[in-house]
């Protein structure tokens, strides 16, 4: 007996391998683009990661022989040479003010008047005083004569009548008396000088009640105005401020510690102000204060200058900024102030290729850096130059500066010569 066999297979079996086959080719194919995109990501880093050394070009500058000139700057504020505030002794109702602002004035003329109602009944009440004191003092001489008379007629009897009478107690009531009489005269004597001093303290009140100018100058301020009341119960109130000469003026500045030993009287300085921007005005240094100033920390000396001020273009309160010649030098050997401050860049060293595996494994991180071989004390001032393309070091000894340029006193430097300030880096 023949078995039958089925000559289609199962159908469920048949679809079941076709997809597993065509699962595998496609995760062949998805594997194979994975690893394409490694590769390429190898190859990337790879080329980001190739030694390329920057090409650094530098930049130079030339040491020249000139003239130095060294100079300090500092700000202050113009002051006139002398200012007098001028107030009133007296207390009172200003009656009337004569000058204004900006007004010029001399010694001893009239600025303000105050109302002097109360000093002419005051003077008038001290007169009367006097003329009374004097009337005692006149009454009081009279009763010494008269006591002096008597007392003498009491001896002349007493001798004729040697000495029988008066009595002993009229003798010593009539000298008491005569005694009494001068010291009465004394004391009117003393109240006409008292009445008298009443009296000048009066008029000197009413002198003082006109206000005259003690300087001759130029009135900056006013602050009374007529009709006003003057209290001077304390203190004498300022009603106005002049100066004295605003030809002549004075700049105060503030110099910094680290500048002011080199600041000496005598030496010369320009300035300018916001009001003149492009006027350059020309001052002396007559003073350099010992005593110091210290604001935010900064610790700075006061130091005058004299300004000539003819034209009055300059006035009082204006700030200014000075710069003072502190010293020159004649025919110096100058390099930037930029090549001394230079410093050559930090080189790395270069490490060797690992391919694409080493590339890709961990390694510890590069950038070993080494400094150029051309070094030198770094305590001692050098300048860099430039032998074949390469940095050499040159020792110096410097002097004055002026922040851009410095002097070279003793260094094999000759003017010409090109000496590094910067470096201007890129790549190959």
């Amino acid at each position: 007996m023949k078995s039958k066999v089925d000559p289609n297979p199962d159908i469920t079996e048949t679809l079941g391998m076709h997809r597993s086959q065509m699962f595998s080719n496609r995760l062949k194919r998805y594997l194979a683009i994975a690893l394409v995109a490694i590769l390429a990501v190898a190859a990337i880093m790879i080329w980001k990661r190739a030694d390329k050394t920057p090409a650094i070009q530098y930049k130079t500058e030339q040491v020249r022989r000139g003239e130095l000139t060294v100079i300090v700057t500092a700000t202050g504020t113009l002051q006139p040479t002398n200012t007098v505030s001028v107030g009133s002794e007296l207390s009172g109702t200003m009656k009337s003010v004569e000058v204004n602002y900006n007004d010029r004035v001399k010694v001893g003329q009239i600025l303000a008047r105050l109302d002097t109602s109360k000093l002419e009944a005051q003077i008038t009440q001290s007169k009367a005083a006097l003329e009374s004191a004097k009337a005692k003092v006149l009454e009081a001489q009279a009763t010494v004569s008269e006591t002096q008379a008597k007392f003498g007629q009491f001896k002349k009897v007493r001798e004729l009548s040697k000495g029988k009478v008066p009595s002993q107690s009229e003798m010593d009531a009539a000298e008491a008396a005569f005694e009494r009489a001068k010291a009465d005269a004394a004391s009117a004597a003393a109240a006409v000088s008292q009445a008298q001093a009443t009296l000048q303290s009066n008029e000197t009140d009413m002198y003082k009640s006109v206000i005259r100018s003690p300087i001759s100058g130029v009135v900056l301020t006013r602050s009374i105005e007529p009709g006003q009341t003057v209290a001077a119960s304390f203190q004498a109130p300022v009603l106005f401020t002049l100066a004295q000469d605003l030809t002549q003026m004075e700049l105060h500045v503030n110099v910094d510690e680290a500048d002011i030993g080199k600041i000496r009287e005598g030496q010369k300085a320009t300035f300018s102000v916001s009001a003149y921007p492009d006027r350059t005005f020309e001052a002396r240094i007559t003073q350099a204060r010992y005593a110091s100033t210290t604001t935010s920390g900064v610790v700075t000396y006061e130091t005058v200058l004299k300004v000539d001020n003819t034209d009055l273009s300059l006035r009082p309160g204006m700030t200014a900024t000075a710069n003072v010649t502190v010293k020159k030098v004649e025919n110096a050997t100058l390099v930037p102030s930029a090549a001394l401050r230079f410093t050559p860049p930090v080189q790395q060293e270069k490490e060797p290729s690992a391919g694409l595996v080493g590339s890709l494994l961990p390694h510890p991180p590069s950038g070993t850096q080494q400094r150029s071989d051309n070094t030198t004390d770094g305590n001692q001032p050098r300048v860099w130059m430039l032998k074949d393309g390469k940095l050499s070091p040159l020792t110096v000894t410097t002097g004055a500066t002026s922040g851009d340029v410095t002097e070279v006193l003793t260094g094999n430097l000759q003017p010409g010569m090109a000496v590094v300030v910067d470096t201007i880096a890129g790549a190959k």
